[in-house]
């Protein structure tokens, strides 16, 4: 574990620390000197020398997705994974198997499925307009609502395998005793069942808030590039305008935000 840390994650963040210092020759080569240039750029205007909002609003935007991703897959996720958790022995591991069917497909299948239904032409206008519910088809891809919609399909399972494991080691009878001692269910709900199924609920909130922000391919193929994630800016440094080192700058940007969230939930895993 410890080598497989140091090879996939301790290096190419090393890697991308130094890149991010470093500066570009006008062919994209890599001139390796020390500046924080690239983090400047981040903050302040290149054109005008002050505090710039481009790249904020970027980032802004992002953690927003993100987080609207999260509340939504923990609304939907914990009663799923209450669901299964209760639900006899013999059915847990055929329902554990519905959740994770798709990711028996390609992640570009399932993507691009999203996109055939959500189209004009797509499946859920026609059964709208089918079912007299509209008069003519609506723009649902490329919006913000369809990001939104992709990031929930790709990291809801990620959300219901961490409280399932909460809910399946809870005790009964902690439940049933606060009933015994008059605590009605909303009650026994925020007194009981909450803060023993919190580390489940904190580490799903980890595994999904964190990776959504700097995904890309969503947001680019349904959100059309109209308004931008993080990632794509950071994928458009690299493969387009060649500028690694500006592109690594704000990879470590996300990369400290990575550690705030991880910081934050650990916290609150160490209060309950």
């Amino acid at each position: 574990m410890l080598l497989w840390l140091v090879a996939f994650v301790v290096i190419p963040t090393a890697i991308l620390l130094v890149y991010s210092f470093c500066q570009r020759d006008e062919l994209g080569q890599i001139i390796y000197t020390f500046s924080w240039d690239n983090y400047r750029r981040i903050f302040v205007d290149s054109d005008t020398g002050k505090f710039g909002t481009t790249y904020l609003t970027v980032f802004v935007r992002s953690v927003e997705y993100a987080g609207l991703t999260t509340v939504i897959c923990l609304l939907m996720g914990y009663p799923v994974a209450w669901f299964i958790g209760r639900a006899p022995e013999s059915r847990r591991n055929f329902l554990l198997m519905l959740v994770m069917i798709p990711f028996w497909t390609s992640f570009l299948v399932r993507t691009y499925a999203w996109i055939t239904i959500l189209s004009t032409e797509g499946l859920l206008n026609s059964f709208l307009q089918y079912t007299k519910l509209i008069s003519e088809p609506f723009d649902m891809l490329y919006t913000p609502g369809a990001v939104v919609v992709g990031l929930v399909y790709s990291y809801l399972p990620f959300l219901i395998l961490p409280v399932y494991g909460s809910v399946e080691k809870l005790d009964n009878a902690l439940i049933e005793a606060a009933f015994d001692l008059g605590a009605g269910p909303i009650r026994t709900f925020q007194r009981v069942i909450l803060p023993l199924t919190r580390p489940g609920i904190m580490a799903g909130i980890l595994l999904v808030f964190i990776p959504a922000i700097g995904m890309f391919a969503i947001s680019e193929l349904m959100g059309g590039n109209s308004q931008p994630t993080i990632g794509e800016v950071i994928q458009d440094q690299f493969l387009q305008a060649r500028d690694w080192p500006f592109g690594a700058a704000l990879g470590m940007t996300i990369v400290v935000l990575f550690a705030a969230a991880f910081s934050f939930t650990a916290r609150q895993r160490d209060l309950t």
